[in-house]
């Protein structure tokens, strides 16, 4: 097996979400049955190899390479790592403090709770940013090719009112600067997704009241609840797990959970070191809830539920907030079309008025 081929194996196995939420499902159910992990890894390698027909099947070389990696004495974690994202390999490591099923169980759970919200969140920015961008084009296209030949047939003499003025105008500014505008938003564009990721403190938590951010805060708050939740529920203590994700986090999610580790690392609970670090992550709703189930008994099964129930109303927040930024991109496309009708018409009625 050449280098390439496990390159390419593990880019499959790393982008293939359903494959691997398969993958762990099986490996849960072989443990369950009294397999150890070598012999699982070893029974799934010979199903994905079709009985060892095709060995070089990218799944079939991630399950060789994994149990040749465990029984070189690395842990699951370690034999794991580079081969799946980053998130799944801090669980699987969670995992081994305590129970290797039940971070296999909450691996899966986590992969399809972020494919319900990434879906989510691709359709509440892919459609509005199409619009916008098919609203500018619009408007560079008539200012370029529909309106100069109209204003050219009247001549400079004519003066140009209402809807017909408004269209000039547009056609003058297009026509001088429309590569400067298309240069800014491109630039504007590649500047807010840049942000998302790295933008982080007291003024982050402004911009998290509008999209894209909000949608953001949103995705990676589900993302944070649902990996805490696992990892408590695998028996990390929350300081623990708090530190370990911060340390795999980007640097908006890092400040956000580094300040709150200050919070409980003088006494807090969870809930009361989210409020106080007022950055209202995720939300006040749920810095609520945390701050009275942390102090109960059986924290661990309240913070499961808090994060199910949590994934389901921010899907719902997302196509809720889709279905709005939809709307309002049908509605301003509608109005620049309407606009360049009625301005196209009163054009061409001034102009026969002022030929005739």
């Amino acid at each position: 097996m050449n280098k390439i081929e496990i390159l390419y194996a593990k880019m499959i196995c790393r982008f293939s979400k359903d494959k691997r939420i398969a993958i762990w499902r099986k490996l849960v159910s072989l443990l369950k049955n009294d397999f150890t992990l070598v012999n699982a890894l070893n029974r799934l390698q010979m199903i994905e190899s079709h009985g060892g027909a095709k060995p070089n099947e990218p799944f079939a070389i991630c399950m060789r390479e994994w149990e040749k990696n465990l029984e070189r004495g690395m842990s699951f974690s370690e034999a794991t790592r580079g081969w799946v994202p980053p998130e799944e390999t801090l669980l699987l490591t969670s995992g081994n403090m305590s129970s290797l099923i039940v971070a296999l169980e909450n691996v899966g759970r986590i992969i399809v709770a972020n494919k319900r919200i990434g879906g989510a969140v691709f359709s509440a920015i892919a459609y509005p940013t199409l619009l916008l961008v098919l609203v500018f084009a619009i408007i560079i296209m008539v200012g370029l090719y529909l309106v100069p030949p109209l204003s050219a047939v009247a001549g400079e003499d004519m003066v140009w009112s209402g809807g017909a003025a408004s269209l000039i105008w547009i056609s003058n500014i297009a026509g001088k600067y429309w590569k400067i505008f298309s240069v800014a938003v491109i630039v504007i564009g590649v500047v807010v997704w840049l942000s998302l990721p790295r933008f982080s403190g007291r003024l982050r938590a402004v911009a998290d009241k509008l999209p894209p951010w909000s949608i953001y805060k949103i995705r990676m708050s589900v993302g944070w609840m649902m990996s805490l939740s696992a990892m408590v529920a695998a028996g990390v203590a929350i300081p623990d797990a708090m530190r370990m994700l911060a340390d795999n986090s980007n640097r908006y999610m890092r400040r956000i959970l580094e300040e709150t580790l200050h919070y409980i690392a003088n006494g807090d609970n969870l809930g009361n070191a989210l409020q106080n670090t007022g950055m209202d992550f995720p939300n006040q709703e749920l810095i609520g809830d945390l701050t009275v189930y942390a102090d109960m008994n059986d924290f661990d099964e309240n913070l499961t539920q808090i994060s199910n129930d949590y994934l389901e109303n921010s899907v719902k927040k997302i196509e809720s907030l889709s279905e709005a930024l939809n709307t309002i991109g049908i509605l301003l496309i509608s109005g620049v079309i309407a606009w360049i009708v009625l301005g196209t018409f009163q054009m061409q009625d001034q102009i026969t008025a002022f030929l005739s």
